[in-house]
């Protein structure tokens, strides 16, 4: 691995030189073992690069995001970190995919990355000989923009890392060029034919780290739980119903998103992220509700949020006033 991560609070950037620190903090420890993208260069070892329990263990460079969740269940590795969300595209949906139907997965922890990429080429290459490009699907996507204006009739081979696209240019003929990260020509003898080439400047990646079922973590006051729900059947208002559950009790959501089950058209179930804690009453009362009404709720964990912002909602939602709710209730019966 090369290039030495700078964190500014828990966003990483890459600088050009160097050994991530990471890695070198303390003697390796066998035992201990973490699976996430590879190859060495990724942004998802960007992300890894900012837990700190893992300096010093073992990283083991996965091919996709299955690999490395099953690295996690097996026990071949104490967790694993996946892109969950960037700010360009939304929900990763294989990321997604994956925790919904992969039992007993916890989420510990959410990092942040900012991305940008560059567009490489062996040497000698010049950007008007560029017809084919590889490119990881998900940085395909934030750099159309750009590709549209200076290559408007390229063709897309998907790849399976920004890393990996880069190294395809070595193997094969079949693309001239490939979207990587900035340090991608410290890894390897690449051009680049232009750099920043992403849509948004200030594009970021959230990454979570997953483990097995563990201990919920004591609320921090700046707190994420993700939870998965289907709805009952396709009955109009059923979406409603569910959101309720959550505004009726004031608790905020900052990711909601809709996948197919895969069962028959038309259902789909809802990757869901809420502002605050599980043992927070408001957000307990919701997932009860939400149990009730949902025939399968996974909940994926409650973590300490990247951004460090605190949760803040009004005096009626807070924790006082559900207990002050209930010691109402336990009078009047007595």
């Amino acid at each position: 691995m090369r290039g030495t991560p700078t964190t500014n609070g828990s966003v990483v950037e890459w600088t050009a030189t160097g050994r991530l620190a990471a890695m070198s903090a303390t003697a390796n420890r066998p035992e201990e073992t973490y699976s996430y993208l590879g190859p060495a260069g990724t942004f998802t070892e960007a992300a890894l690069a900012q837990v700190p329990q893992a300096a010093g263990a073992t990283w083991h460079p996965v091919n996709n995001v299955g690999q490395a969740l099953d690295d996690v269940v097996t026990g071949r590795s104490i967790a694993a970190m996946i892109a969950i969300e960037n700010t360009v595209e939304g929900g990763v949906s294989a990321s997604q995919d994956a925790l919904a139907t992969i039992p007993n997965l916890r989420i510990i922890g959410e990092y942040l990355v900012h991305v940008n990429f560059v567009l490489v080429a062996k040497p000698g290459t010049k950007l008007a000989d560029v017809r084919v490009i590889n490119a990881h699907p998900v940085a395909y996507a934030q750099t159309h923009l750009w590709l549209d204006k200076h290559l408007p009739e390229h063709g897309h081979i998907p790849s399976t890392s920004n890393v990996t696209a880069a190294e395809s240019l070595f193997d094969n003929d079949l693309a001239d060029a490939a979207i990587a990260p900035p340090t991608i020509t410290n890894h390897h003898d690449l051009d680049v034919l232009a750099d920043n080439i992403g849509d948004n400047p200030n594009a970021q990646t959230r990454f979570v780290l997953v483990s097995r079922t563990t201990v919920v973590p004591a609320p921090t006051g700046s707190d994420k739980t993700s939870i998965i729900a289907e709805l009952p059947d396709d009955n109009a208002g059923r979406l409603l119903e569910m959101l309720e559950q959550f505004a009726t009790r004031g608790v905020n959501m900052s990711l909601l998103e809709s996948r197919p089950i895969g069962d028959a058209l038309g259902r789909y179930r809802f990757v869901i992220d809420l502002d605050g804690h599980v043992r927070d009453e408001r957000v307990a009362d919701a997932l009860l509700g939400l149990k009730r009404f949902s025939p399968s709720v996974i909940f994926l964990g409650s973590y300490p949020r990247a951004d460090k912002l605190p949760i803040t909602v009004t005096p009626r939602y807070d924790n006082h006033a559900f207990q002050d709710a209930r010691a109402w209730l336990d009078g009047l019966l007595g």
